[in-house]
């Protein structure tokens, strides 16, 4: 029995001492690649930018229209469907594509039926029609009767060459910061050697249409002859770019 109990000790011990042995082999292991892991290497940090402003060459413009009567006679209306057919054709003869020419809201989901609740309803639709050129707006504008336009406004705007310019700036951000790290460098009489890390910090900034003249044209001002969008002065889109790299140094 004693013989038994002693084998069983015995075989106990030897697994502990299996385990510890696992368990410091486990350690040196990890040690060892910490140790490995350590970067000794002498490095520069530094950041690059690149700039620059350019104007706008796409406008989206809004333009609403809505039914009105003609001198002031219930009977006389002027319906959407007549504006809407004038605004189309403009849009066409301007040049404009067809996919640049899009509804944004109508005023009533169904206002046909408004029309039948309430024979003084006067129904509105606005749309939203992409330009390069603000004078072809102008020309649509003109081509549509004056009473019926109710506003007009610029939504939004881009550059069409965008992301191009942006991955020149990225680039021009890259070489200006290997730059700096190069005169750094030969100031401790180093050289830049490969570039370790590289973080992009994008800065760029959309500024929002800066007008000279209310853009609103309410329907009893506007001219009978025409009416013609006011100045607009855009402040151009910026976009400024800096790249954070890292450079290993040599002698």
């Amino acid at each position: 029995m004693e013989f038994i109990q002693t084998l069983r000790l015995y075989g106990n011990t030897q697994k502990i001492m299996k385990r510890l042995f696992i368990i410091a082999l486990l350690s040196s292991i990890t040690f060892s690649t910490i140790a490995q892991t350590v970067d000794t290497r002498r490095k520069v940090e530094v950041t690059g930018t690149s700039e620059t402003e350019v104007t706008p060459d796409i406008l989206y413009v809004g333009i609403s229209l809505k039914e009105y009567y003609k001198d002031n006679n219930s009977k006389k209306k002027v319906e959407i469907e007549d504006l809407e057919r004038q605004l189309q054709t403009a849009v066409l003869n301007a040049g404009v594509p067809k996919e640049n020419f899009t509804i944004n809201n109508i005023s009533s989901y169904n206002y046909s039926l408004e029309k039948k609740k309430n024979p003084e309803f006067l129904a509105r639709k606005q749309y939203r029609i992409k330009v390069t050129d603000l004078t072809k707006f102008n020309q649509i504008l003109s081509a549509v009767d004056s009473k019926g336009i109710e506003y007009t406004n610029i939504e939004s705007y881009d550059y069409s060459k965008i992301e191009s310019l942006k991955r020149e700036l990225k680039i021009k951000a890259l070489q200006a910061a290997k730059d700096k790290a190069s005169y750094l460098a030969e100031a401790v009489n180093d050289k830049v050697g490969n570039a370790l890390e590289i973080q992009e910090i994008n800065n760029e900034y959309y500024p929002q249409a800066m007008y000279r003249a209310n853009v609103m044209l309410e329907s009893k001002m506007a001219s009978a002859d025409a009416v013609a969008m006011p100045d607009v002065d855009f402040k151009k889109i910026k976009l400024s770019y800096q790249m954070r790299v890292v450079f290993e140094l040599q002698k």
